[in-house]
């Protein structure tokens, strides 16, 4: 295939497959991720096996989203006999009795079709196999690979290696042929569609990229070498150079360099602290909470600047002047002057919105500061993703596999480099066991017939699974025999409501069995006219069957919330709900999709299917709470227990914000004077509404607020802010309409 992005989706739109999207450095793989959610139909979530990996994606960590320990897993429902439970290592029991999950993140792992984990080359195999059970327990499907949801890998195995202690090799040995993520035990029996990006953005002269993939596969000549010693450079003339940076192996050599030449500046320090709002834990910083700079020091940006395009992530700058918060700097090359900005970092966690049943990413902290760092010196790992026009390259010491590739991959061109030391032949190292997992999967030229077997694997797979009611009634089945006699509910509560829906399935089974398999015969037989006319017909009728059932589950919802003491059994009815309201969003998109894929088509736009259903749930729901309010059933006990009051630290950057806002200063102005962007003053206002503490009239005009009131009675019930901002044309941010939905839902009150 000539575009092999645009077969990514494809493969991942398309069928069911777990895929590894790999490719040189700067092939495009991040943008990739980033336009993910434009160019499929599914629902995903992103994890990244670090903090900040999982930051720069724009997901969570895979330890917080599936809540695993920091201990090694080991792929076994029972530890070894010399290995005592509580200790580093853990299994499948010890995950599933001492570290459950909540039932939160069980409905996240049930609403998701695809699972993205990103920065893979540090993804361990145990941790994938501990990620494999979180997800097949979930979802209550232990027959196929992470509960039946498709998985896309993203990284580069040619760079830094897995990290794996001394005192862990021996027993990973026993179960691992190595730590990459490949050799994992859920991938064993689940071929991955390997599609390596081969066009690269970040270097344009040829004899340079040849040079980077000699280094990459291993296959450096002695002329390869010369030619980058040709750039090494003595101590003298590399204290001369200037606007460039040092790429280190270790993290003590950066810290020195930084700290000795910030030390040789004779200008007054200057420190910054970070404005840090609510959870946003340290190993989430993307730069440090509190920042030393002097005038002459020389620093670099940490992001892009997406909004002015002034500054990418790895730009260098000089800093020239330092007035209070002011910081004025000098970009590298250009000399352009540049006022520093405070930018801001969310925190977020995914969270079924539990009106309308979709995928949320909900914000519970935030990180506030300038995007910098100090840049004298920088570690090859921490380089990864950036670019540099310059670079002093120091690899003397490489300890890991592929170092040295990842240091040099980083410069746009072979002129800009400056080699500390030479490069010793032995220093390039490339892992042949990765060199022979590529080998053995790396065949571009068939991708075209693999992913025509693939969706018809697909078609077979949503023809058996869409119509699987097995799964719901096994879990509603737990549910019932998880409820003792004594546990006070009687005829009309939780058990015979969850009995009737799910012996109304279980009655289902034979017809269902039957229209299946007059489905798998037409597909064999080619009759694809006949095929769809019948699964379009089925998928009709199996839809109105589960949304009768789930008005019966969300009725007896509404009238457990008026009980006291039923929070576990609530919590248990959600997860049914998201459940069979996931099988709802099957059935409806089944006939859609067979026919797309049947017609080649490689891109489906479901979301009229799912505003059509987020419709029909919110006027269901509007209709049953209506219904029970007026059954007049007994309200929960309220507690007279105060709530613990928070303790109070002194103003944060929000307080800071309205004290100025009070004081009648403009948006515009308080950004200016706090260096912050304007979005972020308007989000901290959103917030003041949302609290009752300001009026939204002290920083927008009548005219909006009507505007954006009005376009808001004709959306329907349950509508989001992407749906206000979309009907809006635009017109207004996403804090704006923030602020004007808060403050008229508190006019309402």
């Amino acid at each position: 295939m000539e575009d092999r992005l645009q077969a990514a989706a494809q493969f991942i739109n398309t069928t069911a497959s777990h895929i590894f999207l790999t490719g040189k450095a700067g092939t495009g793989k991040t943008t990739f991720l980033k336009n993910l959610g434009s160019v499929t139909h599914k629902t995903f979530i992103v994890v990244a096996p670090t903090g900040i990996a999982a930051l720069n994606a724009g997901g969570v960590t895979i330890h917080s989203q599936f809540l695993l320990p920091p201990a090694t897993f080991l792929p076994d429902r029972f530890l070894p006999e010399n290995i005592t439970e509580g200790g580093r290592f853990i299994n499948q029991n010890s995950l599933a009795h001492k570290h459950p999950l909540n039932s939160a993140r069980k409905q996240v792992l049930r609403s998701i079709d695809l699972l993205v984990i990103d920065e893979v080359s540090m993804l361990r195999a145990d941790l994938l196999d501990a990620i494999d059970y979180r997800m097949k327990a979930a979802r209550g499907n232990f027959r196929q690979s992470f509960g039946g949801v498709q998985v896309l890998f993203i990284g580069d195995l040619y760079q830094l290696p897995p990290v794996v202690r001394n005192d862990e090799k021996e027993m990973l040995g026993q179960y691992y042929n190595s730590a990459w993520f490949y050799e994992a035990k859920a991938l064993k029996d689940s071929s991955l569609v390997y599609i390596e990006l081969d066009k690269i953005f970040r270097q344009h002269d040829d004899a340079f990229i040849g040079l980077l993939n000699n280094l990459r596969n291993n296959t450096a000549s002695a002329e390869d070498i010369d030619t980058l010693n040709a750039h090494f450079k003595s101590a003298d003339e590399i204290s001369a150079l200037q606007e460039v940076i040092t790429l280190t192996t270790h993290n003590a050599r950066a810290d020195e360099i930084n700290q000795r030449e910030l030390q040789k500046l004779s200008t007054p320090s200057h420190t910054f602290k970070a404005y840090i709002e609510e959870d946003f834990p340290e190993n989430l910083y993307p730069v440090l909470s509190r920042i030393e700079l002097k005038e002459g020091a020389q620093i670099m940006f940490t992001r892009n600047d997406n909004a002015d395009q002034k500054y990418f992530n790895g730009k260098l700058a000089t800093v020239k002047e330092i007035s209070g918060d002011n910081i004025i700097v000098e970009m590298a090359e250009t000399h352009e002057r540049y006022t520093l900005k405070r930018e801001r970092w969310e925190n977020k966690k995914y969270t079924v919105n539990k009106q309308t049943n979709d995928l949320d990413d909900e914000v519970i902290g935030a990180f506030e500061q300038f995007p910098v760092k100090l840049a004298w010196a920088i570690t090859v790992h921490k380089s990864q993703g950036l670019t540099f026009d310059k670079a002093i390259i120091d690899v003397g010491q490489a300890f890991a596999d592929g170092q040295v590739y990842v240091a040099l991959s980083r410069l746009r061109t072979l002129e800009g480099l400056t080699l500390r030391t030479r490069i010793n032949p032995s220093a390039i190292s490339t892992d042949q066991q990765v060199v022979a997992f590529v080998k053995s999967n790396h065949f571009p030229d068939q991708l075209s017939e693999v992913m025509k077997k693939r969706q018809q694997h697909f078609i077979d797979h949503l023809i058996s699974a869409t119509f699987d009611f097995s799964t719901l009634i096994k879990d509603m089945e737990y549910i019932l025999k998880d409820q003792p006699a004594e546990s006070g509910f009687g005829e009309e509560t939780m058990k015979p409501v969850l009995r009737q829906i799910a012996d109304a399935l279980e009655a289902e089974k034979v017809n269902t069995e039957k229209f299946k398999n007059q489905l798998v015969s037409l597909l064999a037989a080619g009759d694809f006219g006949k095929l769809l006319e019948r699964l379009g017909k089925g998928s009709d009728y199996y839809k109105n069957v589960l949304l009768q059932h789930l008005e019966k589950l969300l009725f007896h919802i509404e009238e457990m919330k008026q009980h006291a003491r039923v929070k576990t059994y609530l919590n248990q009815l959600a997860d049914t709900d998201v459940a069979l309201s996931k099988k709802i969003e099957e059935v409806d998109k089944a006939s859609l999709l067979v026919s797309g894929i049947l017609h080649g088509e490689a891109k489906f736009d479901f979301e009229p299917l799912r505003k059509r259903r987020a419709e029909e749930r919110s006027a269901l729901l509007a209709r049953i709470r209506k219904e029970v309010a007026l059954l007049d059933k007994p309200t929960k006990a309220k507690s007279s227990k105060p709530k613990k009051a928070r303790k109070k630290e002194g103003p944060s950057t929000y307080d800071v914000t309205l004290e100025m806002l009070n004081s009648g200063m403009t948006i515009d102005q308080i950004a200016a004077e706090r260096s912050l962007a304007r979005g972020t003053i308007e989000s901290h206002l959103a917030k003041g509404v949302e609290a009752g503490t300001i009026s939204i009239y002290k920083f927008m005009d009548d005219q909006s607020v009507t505007e954006i009131s009005n376009v808001m009675k004709e959306l329907q019930e349950g509508f989001s802010s992407k749906d206000l901002f979309g009907a809006l044309q635009g017109k207004f941010t996403y804090n704006q309409l923030r602020s004007v939905m808060a403050h008229v839902k508190k006019e309402k009150a």
